[in-house]
């Protein structure tokens, strides 16, 4: 990805919500997107596809490289080979992505058909494999069952069943266990491990629970106000954290054996689209803010190998 910028229009004017210079996941890991809410997570996951909706967004400028193709640049017959195909999305409420008054087999069958010249029955049996391969019990009884008639986490695994049905090598993960309690979040987070290793899945993980990136992922990206702000290896990232942003995220992150302290909060909220300030966006919340901070837009520099960060405490450090 590379200088990625997508824009949001309201009646109050234009503003640009995502504005990611570059971003890079590897076949094979998993890389962990993290932020507050409202950072731009979700509206980068939904431009790397173009499901952004225009009006009122729009892609103004970048490109998106998947396997030497701009996404970006693709003709619909060409998007459509892929999206769900190649690249699959899953979300935080499955019930948004099934349609309740169909079962789970008519809609499992109809995405296969939709990529695969198969047969009904063809269509049927695979579908019925890729559940019981999401760990599904009864696979046969699932497939004539209605989403309602689901948990929630089995709602999950089929999504998830359905994302991978064609045969998808890279897999968005929108917060898809955030809706879920803690003991089948557990068993979603389980089931997306061996499916990596089982079938060399690549997975961009989206999720604002700092503790679920760090037992998930390999590398992280830092998100703040639609601008990526550090990067690198989760271990060292989480272990060492240069930029001011994502160490006060990791400071929030409650502890065991700290009950009844006071929690550490990032002072402030995050700035408004339309009203950004100028430099750093984060530097009106930053405790170790320069005066420069105010005036000039940090670049990302590489402080060392694999690991980047956009603060001007750090300008100087680049290779």
């Amino acid at each position: 990805m590379q200088n990625l910028k997508v824009d949001f229009t309201g009646y109050e004017g234009t503003a640009r919500v995502v504005d990611v210079d570059r971003l890079s996941v590897r076949r094979g890991e998993t890389f962990g997107l993290a932020g507050e809410s409202g950072s731009g997570k979700t509206v980068l996951a939904l431009a790397m596809l173009r499901l952004i909706p225009d009006p009122p967004g729009r892609i103004s400028s970048g490109r998106v490289l998947f396997r030497g193709q701009d996404i970006l640049t693709l003709r619909a017959p060409e998007l459509q080979q892929v999206r769900g195909r190649r690249i699959a999305l899953i979300f935080q409420d499955p019930m948004s992505s099934l349609n309740p008054v169909f079962t789970v087999g008519q809609q499992l069958t109809r995405v296969i058909r939709q990529h695969h010249r198969m047969t009904p029955r063809q269509a049927h049996s695979l579908a019925a494999e890729k559940l019981a391969q999401v760990r599904l019990p009864d696979p046969e009884r699932t497939l004539g069952k209605y989403p309602h008639e689901l948990s929630g986490g089995m709602r999950q695994r089929v999504v998830i069943a359905m994302a991978l049905s064609c045969g998808a090598e890279l897999l968005i993960a929108d917060e898809a266990t955030r809706a879920l309690d803690v003991t089948i979040q557990a068993g979603i987070l389980d089931l997306l491990r061996h499916l990596k290793r089982e079938t060399g899945l690549t997975i961009l993980f989206i999720a604002n629970n700092m503790g679920v990136v760090s037992e998930m992922c390999d590398r992280v990206g830092i998100l703040y106000a639609g601008e990526l702000v550090e990067t690198g290896p989760v271990d060292r990232v989480f272990g060492e954290p240069l930029h001011p942003y994502t160490g006060a995220l990791l400071a929030a992150v409650p502890r065991v054996g700290s009950a009844g302290e006071p929690l550490p909060v990032i002072r402030g909220f995050a700035p408004h689209p339309l009203r950004r300030p100028p430099g750093c966006s984060f530097q009106p919340r930053c405790p170790r803010a320069l005066p420069i901070c105010a005036r000039e837009r940090p670049p990302r520099v590489e402080v060392d190998a694999g690991r980047e960060i956009a603060c001007h405490l750090y300008a100087g450090s680049g290779t």
